[in-house]
């Protein structure tokens, strides 16, 4: 059995490979100046691809050599430079970057500091409206106080039981006292007129 005649196929890989040398002969000859008329991005892809191309003919020749070419070095140096196309990518289209939810606006401090900004504008319409503003600010704030005052009165009986029940004890004990006091000062009286008999006799 004879083999299968390949010439057509290496005279066209061979017509292929003029037309990429004349597309390439540019910077074949001195890729400094061709990066040099580059923008900055573009300088950059220049010379990713210009690396990458150079390390897969090595990853290819070395894999038509029977060489493992995946244990190779070259195989670490292609993963690199595969590494800067997403930099390259990164750098041309930024990801959207999301605002944090926690960043919020204090309406009370914009308030103040366009109020001391407009400090000196004689015009009614604004300073209408910006009382009016502060007027909704200070209702709201007003209105979370009261929710707060009723939520503290709904926890207050049962304290305030505790607290009269306390209050009661405690006048229970004042009272007991002050008849204690009044007894003793009855006493001490009596004790003196008795003392004061028998001198005088």
């Amino acid at each position: 059995m004879d083999p299968p005649n390949i010439s057509p196929q290496l005279d066209r890989l061979d017509d292929e490979i003029d037309n990429l040398e004349e597309a390439l002969q540019p910077i074949l000859g001195n890729i400094s100046d061709v990066a040099n008329k580059l923008p900055l991005l573009d300088k950059a892809k220049l010379f990713v691809l210009v690396t990458y191309s150079i390390e897969s003919m090595l990853f290819s020749s070395l894999r038509l050599n029977g060489v493992n070419a995946k244990e190779h070095p070259v195989f670490k140096e292609l993963t690199r430079v595969r590494q800067y196309f997403d930099k390259i990518k990164n750098a041309e289209n930024p990801p959207q970057k999301l605002e944090r939810p926690d960043q919020t606006l204090n309406k009370e401090a914009a308030i103040r500091f366009i109020k001391a900004d407009l400090a000196e504008n004689k015009d009614k319409l604004v300073n209408t409206k910006l009382s009016e503003m502060i007027a909704k600010e200070r209702a709201k704030a007003a209105l979370k106080a009261a929710q707060l005052g009723s939520k503290r009165k709904a926890e207050e009986p049962a304290s305030s039981d505790q607290a009269s029940a306390a209050t009661n004890t405690e006048g229970t004990d004042l009272e007991a006292s002050q008849k204690k006091k009044r007894k003793e000062k009855k006493e001490g009286k009596k004790h003196k007129d008795k003392k004061n008999k028998k001198a005088s006799t």
